[in-house]
């Protein structure tokens, strides 16, 4: 089970599809938030998915009550937490007293801290989530071997493109397609508007004939991606034409290359099989939240002595300019996505 944000379900995917195909007969039930269907309904045979909403309907005591019940009733043998809060203990308190077999996530808390410390920081890289996830299941008894096999939820091919909007479709030989991520939940973790901007004028420079398709959902896109279509014809506000999760993976995987933040989006992407070029400010790689099998050499971010001063963002920058963000110059960001492609390119 794990109730938390988009980024983070999206990184159990690939230890679920792992558990799956090493252990083809056990039947396993991921618990998570609605949204997260999209992720494992089709991820392998034996995977059901069970949506509970615990802000809603399962909300409180008496609602996790009754979400223990409903889980009670498909007789599980084994309880994995991958989330540790204080709903899933509470759920685990209850299936422990069941004298069910459980186990929970291990999140290096005391590392973390030293990793974001203003004094004595230390930069070592730490543990995971995808490891967690299968040590977890390791200490149920379901060893994972073969987590990096995991290349992507869609066949080699990617997604049917005939799913999508016409207005996507199809992918001429002569384009680049290029994803844009822009935004994250944290201004730690957001480029500035106007040194993006910068970016795509010097991507529609390089690649005159690309189409540059901008992913997210919310205010701040809502405010900003509109006049961006206007000033560029070859972008896309993803969100006016895709109804559905489903669909944006579809179409991040036939995309070249995405340019995301360290977000939902670069995970989204990971589980397509695209390359990610991450832009990092106040978080860090070494933190362990890259995308599942993508490069460092992809990650971008300054070396400074305050960095990372925040595992998730939400941390205020004490010089109050984020300029591990600022001072990151677009023809940088630009040269990696010129990298991606032509490493792309020729391996295809």
């Amino acid at each position: 089970m794990r109730f938390s944000a988009l980024g983070d379900v999206a990184m159990t995917v690939p230890v679920v599809w792992a558990l799956a195909r090493e252990y083809p007969d056990v039947r396993i039930t991921m618990l998570s938030r609605p949204y997260a269907r999209t992720f494992f309904e089709d991820l392998a045979p034996n995977v059901n998915f069970m949506a509970a909403d615990v802000h809603q309907e399962y909300h409180g005591v008496r609602g996790l009550n009754a979400l223990y019940r409903r889980l009670v009733a498909k007789q599980p043998t084994h309880i994995a937490d991958l989330h540790s809060v204080l709903r899933s203990e509470y759920l685990r308190m209850r299936f422990n007293l069941g004298r069910f077999r459980v186990e929970h996530i291990e999140k290096h808390r005391q590392e973390r801290r030293r990793l974001v410390s203003r004094t004595n920081k230390v930069l070592e890289q730490l543990t995971t989530p995808f490891e967690s996830y299968a040590d977890v299941f390791a200490r149920l008894g379901f060893p994972i071997h073969r987590l990096d096999d995991f290349r992507s939820v869609f066949p080699p091919e990617g997604g049917n493109l005939n799913m999508l909007p016409r207005i996507i479709g199809p992918k001429r030989s002569w384009e680049q397609w290029i994803g844009i991520a822009p935004f994250a939940a944290h201004e730690g973790k957001v480029y500035p508007t106007k040194r993006m901007e910068q970016v795509i004028e010097g991507l529609i420079e390089t690649y005159p004939k690309c189409r540059i398709f901008l992913f997210g959902r919310g205010r701040r896109e809502d405010e900003v991606f509109p006049q961006w279509v206007k000033r560029w014809p070859t972008c896309v506000y993803c969100g006016w034409h895709l109804e559905t999760m489903h669909q944006e993976l579809i179409l991040m995987s036939h995309l070249d290359v995405m340019l995301s933040m360290d977000s939902a989006n670069m995970h989204m992407a990971s589980l397509t099989g695209t390359p990610v070029v991450s832009v990092w400010g106040a978080t860090h790689p070494l933190a362990g939240f890259m995308g599942f099998h993508q490069s460092t050499d992809n990650a971008i971010g300054l070396d400074l002595s305050c960095r990372p001063c925040s595992i998730y963002g939400q941390r205020p920058c004490k010089f109050g300019d984020y300029h591990c963000l600022a001072d990151i110059q677009p023809q940088t960001v630009i040269d990696r996505i010129k990298h991606v492609i032509h490493e792309k390119a020729a391996d295809d």
